[in-house]
């Protein structure tokens, strides 16, 4: 059944064959009220035809830009499927963005008509439309607090289909004309980048580069349509969009859509994913709540999981690779923790049917990869950017490693240049930046390899370890190795460390920022009776200190048996007064550090890390979720911690 779609090249004409080949089989399924309701292949298309036609009735023309902002919802997806049944380009914005940040894309872009989720976006368009003369209609899914609102650019998805099907009954063939008209090389879909280092930049893709990809990924995965996709990551995401649309239309398998970010963990353990992706920050995130259980759990229920545990992490991995060089006695025990542990974990996490997962947008700490691994979920990690179309390399089954992303895709050839710059040649490379001729030619070599911005290397096996990226891999004062992420890695596999940002570029030492995981270590702290007033006054005690000097040393032990990074362990750090936030520009919207942006921010506190201060007082701005403003102020404490001394070289006789 897979093959069956290799004849179609754009992405109407992929949900067309499906709904005629596969029409009855579950497309789309979204939990409202506590209960699933599902869409079939041929009842999204033909929803999808009437959407296109009420677009096309507002004007919507080829080559026009069509916003969608919201959660993940079927009738966002579904209008996207209808932009692209006109020719026009769907842009997927980030729905948790204020309203300047989409003023900013709206402006770019120039989009004309904008599908809304909810109250919440509508507003937010609103807000900046006097800023956005392109902006003409602004459709809504979800009426609830709209009743009473009578902007004549709004228009809701019923009025929408009404439009849709007065049009097409005067112009039966319109839509498939328009369909018939799209080209493989057309633009698919607009996505804007997360703007660690500035403003954003449209990346154009095309039906070609997403679908290509797709269809590489299918073989090497062997995916068929009975594949279950969680759909809960912001669409604006390129890996959201390409796991849960991209991949949903090339393969036909169905995607399932939550009730809401809150329900997220139940909604998973209901559906059982077959095929799963999360950013590391996700995965973090489902440890901490694991880890706060079993700190909850009696003392024989965390002596067993401690236990269990352990030969997991010693023997996991192996058995998930199929089990060479494990012995029968080791086989054993593990099959005996997955009765009481593994298996029982997994459906806790709502990963028991997960077949293949993956883990991408940012490195991955080793210890946070081996564990899900240990337990049986078969982790793997890839690698890719938004102008790549995500699919760059791909760890293949029974060659997993914790230290690499794997060997090229097929059909992607990899370089590294002699200042450590990874560069590649993909059919899923994107067509440019939007408006942006410049920054597209200094995105490729003169001899047409695209700049991925990350330092890494080719090993033995052919697989691609990636160190940092490139601008921010340096060196201490002395020479040695500084690899930040890295660092920031190690430190975030403990739940109590929600956050780290290290420092180190030219100077003598590493000092680092740490944001506390208020959820984890308000558990904590509530267990030793341990009183806080918020993350603030939580984040400054003398126990939680305590607490994070111990993990930071820990990371230190660690970085001490590593000879390239040893020089590059923790001398000082201290806890931010504050979680850094996207709203205050400290994060992107993908919850990337914008590293430069706070060294710039805190440079007061930068320096008194290194000057060797024990404390610093700062006052910060901050933005509140209603677009407010505030101030938080706080004397931060300055603490050592202690740095492990290398074991010297054994001289071998």
């Amino acid at each position: 059944m897979v093959q069956e779609t290799t004849a179609a090249t754009t992405f109407p004409a992929l949900l067309m064959h499906h709904a005629r080949v596969r029409g009855a089989r579950p497309a789309i399924r979204e939990k409202d009220l506590g209960i699933w309701q599902t869409l079939s292949w041929a009842q999204v298309a033909a929803e999808v035809r009437r959407v296109a036609s009420g677009l096309a009735e507002l004007g919507v023309r080829p080559g026009e830009h069509v916003a969608v902002v919201g959660e993940n919802r079927p009738r966002l997806y579904m209008a996207m499927m209808a932009a692209q049944c006109l020719g026009a380009i769907p842009v997927p914005l980030y729905q948790d963005a204020v309203a300047e940040e989409m003023a900013y894309v709206l402006q770019d872009a120039e989009v004309g008509v904008v599908v809304a989720e909810d109250q919440e976006q509508v507003d937010k368009m609103l807000e900046v439309s006097g800023r956005c003369p392109a902006l003409r209609h602004v459709v809504y899914d979800d009426p609830r607090g709209l009743r009473h609102y009578d902007d004549p650019r709004l228009l809701d998805w019923e009025a929408l289909l009404s439009r849709g099907d007065e049009r097409a009954h005067r112009l039966p063939d319109e839509i498939d004309g328009r369909i018939a008209a799209i080209r493989p090389e057309d633009t698919a879909a607009m996505f804007y980048t997360s703007g660690t280092t500035g403003k954003p930049k449209g990346v154009v893709l095309s039906h070609h580069a997403l679908i290509d990809r797709a269809r590489a990924i299918e073989r090497f995965e062997g995916l068929t349509d009975r594949e279950d996709v969680l759909a809960y990551l912001p669409p604006a995401w390129i890996g959201q969009n390409m796991f849960s649309y991209t991949q949903f239309l090339t393969t036909g398998f169905t995607v399932n859509h939550p009730e809401s970010p809150e329900t997220v963990s139940i909604d998973m353990r209901d559906i059982g994913p077959t095929y799963y992706f999360a950013p590391p920050r996700v995965l973090e995130g489902l440890l901490t709540h694991v880890t706060i259980r079993m700190e909850d759990a009696g003392r024989f229920k965390r002596w067993l999981y401690r236990r269990a545990m352990g030969l997991a992490r010693r023997v996991g991995d192996r058995i998930l690779d199929g089990g060479a060089g494990v012995g029968l006695l080791d086989r054993l025990k593990y099959a005996l923790g997955d009765l009481l542990i593994y298996g029982p974990l997994r459906n806790t996490l709502g990963m028991s049917r997960v077949r293949v997962a993956y883990t991408a947008g940012e490195a991955i700490g080793p210890d946070l990869f081996v564990f899900y691994r240990s337990i049986g979920i078969n982790l793997k990690q890839l690698y890719g950017s938004t102008e790549t179309s995500v699919f760059v390399c791909v760890q293949a089954n029974g060659q997993v490693r914790d230290d690499t992303v794997g060997p090229p895709c097929e059909g992607v050839d990899i370089r590294v240049a002699d200042n450590g710059e990874i560069q590649l040649r993909s059919p899923g490379l994107f067509s440019g930046y939007y408006r942006n001729p410049k920054a597209t030619a200094e995105s490729y070599t003169e001899d047409g390899w695209y700049h991925t911005g990350d330092a890494g290397y080719l090993d033995t096996d052919g697989q691609l370890k990636i160190i940092d990226r490139a601008k921010d891999v340096g060196h201490l004062s002395d020479g040695s190795l500084f690899a930040p992420k890295y660092i920031e890695n190690k430190l975030k596999f403990f739940s109590f460390i929600k956050e780290a940002v290290a420092f180190g570029a030219d100077r003598p030492e590493v000092c680092a920022f740490i944001n506390i995981d208020l959820e984890a270590v308000g558990n904590w702290a509530e267990r030793r009776g341990l009183p806080y007033a918020g993350y603030t006054d939580l984040a400054g005690k003398d126990e939680v200190y305590a607490l994070i000097r111990d993990c930071v040393e820990q990371v230190n032990a660690d970085l001490a048996q590593d000879p390239k990074l040893a020089a590059s362990q923790v001398s000082r750090f201290l806890i931010l007064h504050k979680e850094l936030d996207p709203d205050d520009d400290e994060l992107t919207r993908t919850r990337k550090v914008r590293r430069a942006f706070i060294a710039q921010k805190y440079a007061v506190l930068v320096e008194a890390l290194f000057a060797g201060r024990t404390s610093q007082f700062i006052e910060t701005e901050v933005k509140f979720e209603d677009g407010r403003t505030g101030r938080i102020s706080a004397d931060l404490r300055i603490e050592p911690a202690a740095v492990t001394r290398p074991e010297p070289l054994k001289k071998v006789a």
